[in-house]
């Protein structure tokens, strides 16, 4: 069992930063897969970013590569989305996420467990 728990979300202009924090319960943080992901108001939820367990792989969703940066310290057991460039269109409710496996998660149903989401404002 992983309990997650979203934080670092606010209100920030456009241009502006925010670094989300996702810390994680349970001794075997360090054997899943981990993910960003976030919904907005009437539209479905899309991943943003992905690690693989070990940190050694990510992959960015185009609408945010080059401004996101997703990172992971095992031994903290937390996964980080640092968020550059803000714009209004990144506005949503982000999740963070666990799967149970060893490789790069792309879809949302492969992960087992679900933080509460954090919400990130953008304004223009």
């Amino acid at each position: 069992q992983v309990q997650l728990v979203e934080s670092g979300g606010g209100l920030v202009q456009a241009g502006g930063s925010l670094r989300l924090s996702c810390a994680a319960s349970g001794r075997t943080f360090s054997s899943y897969a981990m993910g960003w992901f976030r919904q907005a108001p009437g539209k479905e939820r899309e991943i943003v970013a992905a690690i693989r367990w070990s940190g050694g792989s990510t992959y960015y969703a185009d609408s945010v590569k080059g401004r996101f940066t997703i990172s992971r310290d095992n031994a903290k057991n937390t996964v980080y989305l640092q968020m550059n460039s803000l714009k209004p269109e990144d506005t949503a409710v982000y999740y963070c996420a666990a799967a149970a496996e060893v490789g790069l998660i792309l879809e949302h149903l492969r992960y087992n467990y679900w933080g509460q989401g954090t919400q990130v404002t953008v304004s223009s």
